[in-house]
């Protein structure tokens, strides 16, 4: 479509344009920045403006590299004395909360495809599961993006939960993903074997992360570098390692990088003020990136034929298996009023992740 790179260069510069004060009119009106980049997304994809692009894997890899952006940038802006007093209930609810909401979701989701004539939306058990364990985390982008943009003070610790829970839990509905689609292919699956597995990505993306934190601090702490705006791209160079060299060794790269984050965040570092600001700004680039990527990818006339069946499932969740898998985690834990256990069952945001599983 595109016949050299200053076609490619106006056009991209166009959409960030048009993203930003889309964005900016958004928040007027109370709309989140993140869908409207992802509308415009689809505004100029195939069904709209014409742009084709459709390769899940170049989506993917930009999902990746931006979320691990997003979780570091997050861990930075996030206090370790703030979400010592809530760790048990972040991740219960990372945790269990993520496999209760698969288990929920999709037992209704295989009862409403047993009600539908079209053998096209008919699903087995197993698959109404993946498509449940797909969309059971909550998006750390979403959640960090509304917590922080509009500045409202919460109480009864609920800002720091949330934030927990939505940087931890993707690895519980990664590893469900992989498990029941093995599960699928293969016609069973070892439960032994499936916890095993859960238990290294964990242990092992939390120990890597907790290690190359120290050692970004170490580095960025002892190196001396004449430029002063290189040391925010040396972290960053961090943030992408932690997370390739986590994932190589079996181990979950975002919540490594997660981890990593809230290490540097809390340690005192040199140039802290720059290095966080660089990282505001190119967290808010990642977003849009991203959001615009999977936009992109999307051709609204497919959703058409499944669009009952997916608002259905959408509002199941939001008003039923999200509410009774947060109360549920949260009945050992006095801290939490009813209105608090309601706000953090309403902030389940799903967003890029559950895309990004799905490519």
């Amino acid at each position: 479509m595109f016949h050299n790179a200053e076609e490619v260069l106006l056009i991209a510069s166009v959409i960030l344009f048009l993203s930003i004060f889309a964005g900016k009119a958004g928040f007027r009106f109370g709309l989140p920045s993140l869908l409207i980049f992802l509308g415009v997304g689809m505004l100029f994809g195939s069904d709209g403006l014409g742009i084709q692009f459709n390769d899940p894997y170049i989506a993917q890899f930009i999902g990746m590299l931006a979320l691990s952006i997003i979780l570091f940038s997050g861990g930075m802006d996030t206090k370790i004395s703030e979400i010592k007093p809530v760790a048990g209930q972040g991740v219960l609810l990372a945790t269990v909360g993520v496999l209760m909401t698969t288990f929920i979701t999709g037992g209704f989701i295989y009862w409403m495809s047993s009600l539908v004539s079209d053998e096209y939306l008919k699903m087995s058990l197993p698959e109404s599961l993946l498509l449940a364990a797909v969309m059971s985390s909550t998006d750390s982008a979403s959640v960090f993006s509304i917590l922080r943009s509009k500045g409202v003070y919460l109480k009864e610790r609920l800002r720091p939960t949330l934030e927990l829970e939505s940087g931890s839990n993707d690895p519980m509905a990664y590893m469900l993903t992989l498990l029941l689609i093995t599960y699928i292919q293969v016609g069973g699956m070892n439960l032994q074997e499936a916890a095993l597995s859960l238990l290294i990505q964990l242990s092992v993306g939390a120990i890597m992360g907790y290690l190359l934190g120290k050692l970004s601090v170490a580095v960025i702490n002892r190196i001396d570098i004449d430029n002063e705006s290189l040391y925010p791209i040396l972290l960053m160079a961090g943030a992408f390692f932690t997370f390739a060299a986590t994932t190589l060794c079996k181990g979950n790269g975002y919540l490594a990088v997660y981890i990593a984050g809230l290490v540097v965040g809390n340690s005192k570092i040199i140039h802290k003020r720059s290095i966080g600001t660089f990282f505001d700004g190119f967290t808010w680039l990642m977003q849009i990136v991203m959001f615009l990527a999977l936009g992109l990818l999307v051709n609204p006339h497919e959703l058409l034929p499944v669009a009952p069946i997916g608002l259905t499932v959408g509002i199941f969740m939001i008003i039923f298996a999200r509410p009774i898998s947060v109360f549920f985690c949260l009945i050992p834990f006095k801290n939490f009023s009813f209105k608090g256990k309601l706000y953090i069952s309403w902030v389940g945001l799903r967003g890029a992740v559950p895309i990004i599983f799905a490519t």
